[in-house]
This record gives C-alpha cells, sequence and structure tokens, in this order.
C-alpha cells in the first residue's frame, strides 16, 4: 500500500466504486458508497478533509459495528442477514491494511515499553498512545491493552 493513505483509501473507494457501476457489481457498489457516505459526512462534520488515518479509523470502525451486528443476528436466529453483513465485512476489509500477528504486537509492545523506560500500571496510557501511533492502525489495541497490561504488572 502506498505512503499516502489519504489518497490511497478515498481516492481508491471512489475509484472502486465506479469500477463496481460499469461492472454491474450493485451490491459491492451499495457497501462502497455507504463507506464514501460515511467518510463524507464525517468531513463535513469536522470542516475539514480527511487524513488517511483518519478514512482508515471510519472504515475499522464499520467493520466493528458489522461484526457485532452479525453477532446479533446469529443469536436472533437470522442468518440471512448475518450472512449480509459478513460479506460487507469482507469487501470493507479489502481497505484496511493486515493486522499485526500476535507475535509481532508482542514485539511492538515490548520495544515500546523498552524506548519509554515504561516499569509501572501508571505507564499504560503512554504505551498505549505509542503503540497506537507506531502500529498505523495495525494492531488489535484491544488485545495489546491486555499485553501492556500483563508486561507492566510484571515489571
Amino acid at each position: 500500500m502506498p505512503v499516502d493513505l489519504k489518497y490511497s483509501l478515498k481516492n481508491r473507494l471512489q475509484e472502486d466504486a465506479k469500477d463496481s457501476l460499469r461492472a454491474s457489481n450493485k451490491f459491492r457498489l451499495s457497501v462502497i458508497r455507504m463507506a464514501l457516505a460515511a467518510v463524507q459526512q464525517r468531513e463535513v462534520d469536522s470542516r475539514k478533509e480527511l487524513e488517511g488515518l483518519e478514512v482508515q479509523t471510519i472504515l475499522e470502525k464499520m467493520v466493528k459495528q458489522r461484526h457485532e451486528a452479525a453477532e446479533q443476528f446469529i443469536k436472533g436466529s437470522r442468518e440471512d442477514l448475518a450472512k449480509k453483513e459478513k460479506a460487507e465485512i469482507e469487501i470493507l476489509s479489502e481497505y484496511l491494511p493486515e493486522p499485526l500477528t500476535e507475535e509481532e504486537t508482542i514485539s511492538l509492545i515490548e520495544e515500546v515499553i523498552t524506548s519509554l523506560g515504561a516499569n509501572s500500571p501508571k505507564d499504560m496510557g503512554r504505551v498505549m498512545g505509542e503503540i497506537k501511533q507506531r502500529s498505523n492502525g495495525k494492531a488489535d489495541l484491544g488485545k495489546a491493552s491486555s499485553i501492556v497490561r500483563t508486561q507492566l504488572i510484571k515489571t
């Protein structure tokens, strides 16, 4: 993925919307338009053009919402709706970076703790902020948080 996330995500969504329209892929087009609408809405609300990581954050939020919705549909015995949500997740996930493996996450955490000289749970916020910044949205911050907490308690 190119370094310029601003171009690569937003413009890639726009180009893929055109391609889906040309290919008459209505479902894919509707998902991409939904993502573009969410980005545009945030831009209107904030009155500024979004940067790459902000667009990525919106897409991550949309994926998370669909995961939660799919779980609820499965609990409610609505497999058809859960299947639709999962299909939307697949399309949206194409625009997100490959997540870090557990080993890469642990390595990053150890590197950040060492570089910051963190040695108590009080340093949790600084460590998590640095992990978020260094991982560029690739780390699962929920899992990272529990690993960091464990590491800081040990020291």
